[in-house]
């Protein structure tokens, strides 16, 4: 099923981005709050907060609440890009899958004397509630500051630049971006990923190796940049 026509333009806003945000599902999780609520499915993170607070205290909201922060794509048609239909056992129409009960922007399944057909853009198909995508690899890197001696382990997004590992690594540097990556001596290209740097994702060849995934974690090297200003 095509996106609706209200929502194509901020598709393609999304998309005009460069650096679109991907989201590692631990980052997911942590959003599961009826004030706060977040959900991924098919390979996209949507932030359904305003969804939640328009439809409180119905029956509707309550499969989403019970699934804030993990991923529902097994509600939906990846072929379709649309949620799951089945065929109604009684009236043999094909009507959503709902399986955790009634959801916003589904109408009755049975028929009805009041049904009216749904004349807005149904959640799932809306881009507005869109802010990023789940990435393919969550993958852990190590950290090394050579000037103090201090590593951390994190984990990013295989689709994350170095750039937006620099940010990850605010948390442990608030000084970060003052800092210089390097690998095996190079200076890494913030603008691409790790793999795009050659430091490659290798746990899967350990696990067939016998060996743990984690036996091994690249290491870069984070120099500081002294700015002298002439």
């Amino acid at each position: 099923m095509d996106k609706c026509n209200e929502s194509d333009d901020v598709e393609s806003d999304i998309e005009s981005f460069d650096t679109i945000p991907y989201y590692l599902p631990t980052e997911v999780v942590v959003h599961n709050k009826p004030d706060d609520c977040w959900v991924s499915y098919m390979t996209d993170v949507f932030n359904l907060t305003n969804l939640c607070t328009l439809w409180r205290d119905t029956e509707e909201i309550k499969p989403i609440l019970a699934n804030a922060g993990k991923d529902i794509s097994h509600w939906f048609d990846h072929l379709r890009h649309d949620i799951r239909y089945y065929i109604h056992p009684i009236t043999g129409a094909s009507v959503p899958y709902c399986p955790h009960g009634p959801i916003p922007d589904v109408g009755n399944i049975m028929p009805v004397c009041d049904w009216r057909p749904l004349h807005r853009c149904p959640w799932w198909l809306d881009y507005k509630f869109r802010i990023g995508k789940i990435t393919s690899n969550p993958r852990p890197i190590k950290i090394l500051n050579v000037l103090t001696g201090q590593s951390a382990i994190i984990m990013v997004c295989e689709e994350d630049t170095i750039n937006r590992i620099k940010h990850r690594y605010l948390l442990f540097n608030n000084n970060a971006m003052s800092y210089e990556f390097k690998f095996q001596g190079k200076i890494l290209n913030i603008n691409k990923t790790l793999t795009e740097n050659n430091i490659i994702d290798e746990r899967e060849r350990y696990l067939n190796c016998g060996l743990p995934d984690d036996i091994y974690i690249p290491t870069i090297f984070c120099h500081y940049k002294e700015n002298l200003i002439p």
